[in-house]
């Protein structure tokens, strides 16, 4: 799919979802970036791997944190019942392989457990950081030179993308 399709059709619905403090260019990038990084927008269902949605959520992993944060339970337990999704682990980790707008929804709630503000745009570095602290890919450990290979690649995109959404030619 597109970025641009991404951006309209799923990340600005799920983060209408979400108080205004949590959308912005910022949030758009990271989101747009861990996308491609994690599933490049293609795969659901994560091949050879438990990982659901867009953004690749274990059910063990990233949905429980953010159903349990302090920070994001609230909120994902009020998304989950919007979306007419029961907000536990097992039916939320059904529903991110066919529900793109609750798995931004998740994605954006898992980045605000980091406490740090979202990395200003064009700061890749930072958000390279901030990705593998909150995502902590497993590839990380394999190939830890090609996973940050692609990160600039994808990054570049993402920023791409929003620059192009806030200044159209």
């Amino acid at each position: 799919m597109p970025l641009d399709s991404i951006q309209a059709s799923v990340i600005a619905p799920a983060l209408a979802l979400l108080p205004a403090k949590m959308s912005g260019s910022r949030a758009t990038v990271m989101l747009l970036a861990i996308g491609l990084q994690e599933s490049g927008f293609t795969q659901r269902c994560q091949i050879n791997g438990p990982a659901r949605g867009l953004w690749q959520f274990e059910q063990g992993g990233g949905i429980s944190g953010v159903l349990r944060y302090p920070t994001t339970q609230a909120l994902a337990i009020s998304v989950c019942q919007a979306e007419g999704v029961t907000p536990l682990p097992s039916a939320v980790y059904s529903a991110l392989a066919t529900n793109d707008i609750l798995a931004a929804v998740f994605a954006r709630l898992l980045l605000w457990t980091d406490p740090a503000p979202l990395p200003a745009l064009g700061d890749a570095d930072t958000a390279w950081e901030v990705y593998t602290s909150v995502w902590r890919p497993g590839a990380l450990a394999r190939d830890p030179d090609g996973l940050r290979a692609r990160w600039a690649t994808n990054y570049a995109a993402a920023l791409a993308q929003v620059q192009q959404q806030v200044t159209p030619a």
